[in-house]
């Protein structure tokens, strides 16, 4: 019984937070249309801006046969490397992490679209 006790639980809670992510991707992908115009996630092809396939690990200004702005580069040369934390700051205000970066992009003004967007994101940086 006391197997129950815990395995229950855990079930519940794997299929809550299943439901919850199907439903993030859809927004998810809604989201990211917003940066289709720019960039591609799912294949490793530059478009006006770098591909973000793999982006998650990354170090700024270093993805191969992308153009970058020097701001970028020296960003990158700098130490900054896209995860969580640095991606919400840049998708919020692109320009305040990165002056002068080449993104003409103003930024996401919604903390749920920003958590939508790196988690579409990391569909494609495994």
């Amino acid at each position: 019984m006391r197997f129950f006790a815990v395995l229950l639980p855990m079930t519940l809670a794997f299929a809550a937070g299943s439901g919850a992510l199907a439903q993030d991707a859809g927004k998810a992908q809604q989201v990211f249309n917003k940066c289709k115009a720019c960039h591609v996630a799912d294949e490793d092809t530059n478009k006006v801006g770098p591909s973000l396939k793999g982006v998650i690990g990354r170090t700024a200004g270093t993805h191969a046969d992308y153009s970058y702005s020097p701001a970028m580069k020296d960003a990158g040369a700098n130490g900054l490397v896209w995860n969580d934390e640095t991606l919400t700051k840049y998708l919020r205000k692109p320009k305040d992490v990165v002056p002068k970066t080449k993104m003409a992009f103003a930024g996401l003004k919604k903390d749920e679209d920003i958590v939508n967007v790196i988690a579409y994101l990391k569909q494609f940086s495994q």
